[in-house]
């Protein structure tokens, strides 16, 4: 079977809203969390989140910036297992307004009532350099080109 590319995990993503992004905690704990692609799905190695800045995966981001980002679709109709997506990356702290209102969509003011003028918002920016795949038949590896694997 053909490898999947980059183009490939991307038609998979559209489908998955929610992932898991999980930090380094220190002294050797990981920290995990739910997040929200929030619609952004136009997926090219880099994911964005909507966070505040006083979390603790902020204050985690800002100690080490290595996360992972692990991601499940349902099985299917006909029972075939959901693909699950492992990203490893590097996290970025986005404070610039312009970056907030490329990446906003209305759903957000749930959690962010004064959208991107939200005191506090910062985004989160999840910049791959390895994503590994299994699909219940084919499983492989994506690398990024620029990353250090």
């Amino acid at each position: 079977m053909a490898s999947m590319t980059l183009e490939d995990l991307s038609s998979q993503l559209k489908k998955i809203d929610f992932c898991m992004l999980s930090t380094n905690a220190g002294s050797g704990r990981i920290s995990a969390r739910p997040m929200s692609n929030n619609g952004d799905v136009e997926y090219d190695g880099d994911s964005w989140f909507f966070s505040y800045e006083d979390s603790r995966k902020i204050t985690e981001i800002e100690g080490i910036d290595i996360v992972s980002l692990t991601f499940t679709a349902p099985p299917s109709l006909l029972g075939k297992p959901g693909i699950f997506i492992a990203v490893e990356g590097v996290a970025s702290l986005v404070r610039d307004k312009a970056a907030f209102e490329d990446h906003w969509v209305p759903d957000l003011e749930r959690w962010f009532p004064e959208g991107v003028d939200t005191p506090g918002i910062v985004l989160i920016k999840v910049s791959a350099s390895s994503i590994r795949y299994w699909d219940g038949e084919e499983n492989g590896e994506v690398t990024l080109p620029g990353s250090a694997s």
